[in-house]
This record gives C-alpha cells, structure tokens and sequence, in this order.
C-alpha cells in the first residue's frame, strides 16, 4: 500500500499498513553514565550445550586483549556466571545504582545470584517478572564504559530471549550448539527467531565437538559432527570449536575461567573485533 497523500507521518496515530511505515521500536537505553560500545548476546536453542560457558570464554579472551568487558547473566532461574568467575558475596549499590562485581581480570559481572541472600536459593518468578529483572540489569546498573558487554541468555525461545532481542540494542548474537542431529534442529529455531527479528548473527560454535586422546593425540568426535553442516545451510560462520577438556571443567568449578588460554575461539575474537571497523 503506497503512503496516502495526507499523510502527517506520525505512523502511531494512523492505521494504514503503507510501504513507509516506521517500524515501532522497543529499544530502551542504559542509563546515562553508561557507555557500551558493543552488546553480544550468546544464545542457545536448548539447555546443557555450554552456552555460559561460551559467553564465560568469549569475556575472558576479549579482556586478555585488552577491552573492557561485562558480563550481564541473564539467565535469571540457571545462573552460572559468578561462580565460574569465582565471584561470591551480593552486590553492592549506591546513588547511581547497582554495582556489578569485578573478577579477577577486572571483567563486570551481573547477576541474580549477587541480589539472593543464599546462592542455592531457587528463583521462582513467574515470565514477567523474569524479563523484568533483565531489562533492569541493563539499565539500571553501572557498568560504566565498556567495550563488550555479553549477554547470557537462557536457552530456548522464550520471555528473555524475547526481551533482549526486543529491548536491547544488540550487535548480534552468538549461538552455541552441540554436535547432535537433534540440537541441529533446535539450532534453526533459534536462527529462524533471530532472523525474524532482525538480529544479526555473528556465527555458531560448537561445543562437545571431540574429544583428544591424551596418549596418541587423535581427536575422537564422539557425539557425531553436524555444525559445519548446519553453518553451511543457514549461511552463517562457524566460529570455532571446543573440546571435551576436563581442564575446562576444572576451571569452571574453581572459579578461574579467566585462566583460560586456548586458541579454539580466535575466529569468533576476530569476529568480536570486526564490530569495531
């Protein structure tokens, strides 16, 4: 339908579906004594393929190269973040607002889990109430300048994924996946939400892809392979590839992610830096 010729271009006081309507916008800024240059969000189709972690390393190794990074942990119910940084104790405030918790390295870390005042204590907030908290973690905590804020989402589809995608303004997202058939599906619902929504995709990575023998150095795809497949279908990069590394496990659970220093996500460190040209 072509734009009438009484048009005010005021689109919210007009029901015409015309070719020049504006789009409406859900976008809400952070607060004004933020600066963020850049915001990932790091996703998944489903539960258990190592997407905190991913989003853990992809904070570790942009800090190693000297950005200033944050951490926004967003899955509210599943929050893993601190602990893999070694952060325990609750968050602090002041007259700007909440203060996020700094690890070791100096990255910003936010999460429901510095608010409870016993961290085994479940949350059990209804939707609303969930995407709630995430929208006040971006807008009312003082992350300061920053060059990389990550954004932990839960998995699937559902409130939170919405949210972000819906009122923060992301540069993209990085999906993580396993090498199943059957995650490759729950891959292309998250792909088919993200591209419904206008977000751009920065690329996939694997986690769980192989495992290396420690005596003769073979690498062993145990769980099959399919994301190179998959990358190739959705046109999207595949950004590198992690491991079965027992030594990642350790780090997580004592708290040292930051000791991390693995070359298996260069591609996706270059893909972060391009956002900056």
């Amino acid at each position: 339908m072509k734009m009438s010729e009484n048009c005010s271009g005021n689109c919210a006081s007009c029901s015409s579906n015309c070719s020049s309507r504006k789009k409406e916008s859900f976008i809400e800024p952070t607060a004004e004594f933020n600066n963020i240059k850049h915001v990932v969000a790091v996703v998944s189709g489903k539960g258990g393929v190592g997407k905190s972690m991913v989003t853990s390393l992809l904070a570790t190794l942009m800090s190693q190269k000297g950005y200033r990074v944050g951490i926004l942990d967003a899955d509210i119910t599943g929050p893993s973040i601190p602990k893999s940084f070694g952060i325990m104790g609750n968050a602090m405030q002041n007259e700007l607002g909440i203060l996020p918790a700094e690890s070791k390295g100096g990255i910003k870390i936010m999460s429901v889990n510095m608010l409870l005042k016993e961290t085994d204590a479940p949350v059990v907030w209804r939707g609303p109430v969930i995407a709630g908290a995430v929208k006040q973690f971006w807008q009312d905590v003082v992350w300061g300048d920053l060059d990389y804020l990550f954004i932990d989402c839960p998995p699937g589809t559902g409130d939170v994924p919405l949210t972000v995608f819906q009122t923060i303004p992301l540069d993209g997202i990085v999906m993580v996946t396993s090498p199943q058939d059957l995650v490759s599906l729950i891959v292309k619902k998250a792909y088919n939400m993200a591209k419904m929504m206008d977000i751009n995709i920065l690329g996939l990575v694997e986690n769980m892809s192989y495992v290396k023998c420690p005596d003769c150095g073979k690498e062993f795809s145990v769980f099959g392979g399919g994301s190179d497949d998959i990358a190739k279908e959705l046109e999207i990069d595949l950004l590198g590839k992690l491991p079965i590394d027992i030594s990642l496990t350790q780090m997580v659970d004592n708290g040292c992610i930051e000791h991390f220093n693995e070359d298996y996500l260069n591609k996706a460190v270059e893909k972060l830096e391009n956002l900056n040209k």
